[in-house]
Order: C-alpha cells, then sequence, then structure tokens
C-alpha cells in the first residue's frame, strides 16, 4: 500500500519532520509506519523498542545473520535481541537501507561542516544523531545504555574493489517509502542528521513525511514471515507474547 492508497478511515497521523531533528512515536501491534523522502537524500537513523518491556530492543546482528543480508529491504524483518519480531518491511521504493554504519556525534559533525552554538544559531544549529537520540530516549526514560546499533533508512554503503565501505550518493530519490509494519507494540525512535559517511561539504537538512495507519495481522502466507525459515520461526515467537 503505498502512501497514496492509505484510505482516509485507516490513517491516524502525518507528520512533517525536517532534517536534523528528532521523532519519536509508539505503533500499536500491526499499525503501519511509512517513511517517505521528500526531496531525495535523506537519512533516518532509526531505533526500534518492545514498548511493553523497553529492556527488549534491535538486534542488529541477529537482524542480519538470521536473513543471510547486509542490508534491509521489502521482505525483511528486524529482529529483537529475543528473537522476537519489533517491525516488518512492507514496502520499500528504496531497495536498501544500511544496517552497519551507526551514527554521527557532535565531534564528527564539527570537523566535517564547522563549529555552532545555539547562543549564536538557534534553531540552525547543525545537530547530530547521537545527541538527538539521546535526547529522545530521555523522553521514554531511557539513556545511554538503551542506544544501540540502528538502521539508517534511505542510506546505501557498499564495499568497492579494496574492500572499504564507499556511501553511494543520491540513493535515495524523491517520493521514496518504506514501510514498517509493527509485530508487537513498538517505540520508535529516530533522526533525519546526515549519514557518518556522507561525503557532502554541505549539511543535507532532508525532510521526511511519516504516516501512521492501522493495518491488517500477517496472513499465514505473509513475505516478511515466509522469506526464510528462521522469520516463521522469529512471528511464532513473537505471536507467544500474546496467547491469552
Amino acid at each position: 500500500m503505498s502512501p497514496t492508497q492509505i484510505p482516509s478511515d485507516r490513517l491516524l497521523l502525518t507528520e512533517t519532520v525536517p532534517g536534523g531533528a528528532m521523532w519519536s512515536q509508539v505503533l500499536r501491534r500491526h499499525q503501519t509506519l511509512c517513511v517517505t523522502d521528500l526531496d531525495g537524500g535523506a537519512n533516518v537513523a532509526l531505533l526500534l523498542y518492545n514498548r511493553d518491556l523497553l529492556i527488549e530492543r534491535y538486534n542488529m546482528p541477529d537482524t542480519l545473520k538470521s536473513q543471510h543480508t547486509a542490508f534491509l529491504t521489502k521482505g525483511h524483518v528486524l529482529y529483537s535481541d529475543m528473537g522476537r519480531v519489533l517491525c516488518s518491511i512492507t514496502e520499500d521504493s528504496c531497495g536498501w537501507h544500511d544496517t552497519v554504519c551507526g551514527i554521527g556525534d557532535a565531534k564528527l559533525t564539527r570537523s566535517k561542516y564547522g563549529e555552532t552554538r545555539y547562543q549564536e544559531h538557534r534553531n540552525t544549529r547543525l545537530r547530530n544523531a547521537r545527541d538527538e537520540l539521546l535526547t529522545e530516549l530521555a523522553k521514554w526514560g531511557m539513556g545511554l545504555r538503551d542506544l544501540v546499533p540502528n538502521v539508517n533508512l534511505f542510506s546505501k554503503v557498499a564495499p568497492d574493489e579494496a574492500g572499504q565501505l564507499q556511501f553511494v550518493s543520491d540513493h535515495s530519490r524523491p517520493g521514496s517509502c518504506v514501510q514498517l509494519r509493527a509485530e508487537m507494540n513498538v517505540l520508535v525512535v529516530l533522526s533525519t542528521c546526515p549519514h557518518p559517511l556522507d561525503p557532502s561539504k554541505h549539511y543535507g537538512r532532508k525532510a521526511i513525511e511519516l504516516q501512521v495507519y492501522r493495518g491488517d495481522a500477517p496472513s499465514a502466507d505473509d513475505l516478511c514471515r515466509t522469506s526464510c525459515p528462521e522469520n516463521e520461526r522469529g512471528f511464532q515467537n513473537t505471536e507467544r507474547m500474546f496467547l491469552g
């Protein structure tokens, strides 16, 4: 279901998040978050947590090894550190989302883009994803120990002939969209600061649109469930949470 196909009676929330900003929201089980890159070239540093048990959170190693992949796209799921499925990627027009490069911090931002301070620059200061994610986590009673390896939506990083990771510029086009279906009650935390390997000397402020809508429970032949045997077991582990 593309953004233009979301029935109005299912749509729960529409919000625009500017570049260099942060956001968080709870998705109820089977609600879907549609993330759209409005202008192209966006990066969305994404973290996921079990809202009912916040010590359970997105686990990058298990997500990759269980699905035999180094990046995420349609048909993949995002696993927790307890072998359960937090979210499924049900639609994706971008095709590759970075899983290994993490986030930038204040030191990296200063070295790439220069020094800015709130006292002089106010809301035009250049922010970094690490500080923004920590600020957003604090709203939910969480902190530094809860900051784990993230997903970078809309960003592609691939090895060159020498085996060095290289950022692929212009990977995400205007209107690129990815949809995440919550398989449990999920806390979503994100930042729209630039990717840490983005070679541009200009601090890109790339806005995204977020839409939350009521989705459907996955069927027995759901692509995300059947894409590999490990995912079938992951869904079964998740569904046991809701027995009775």
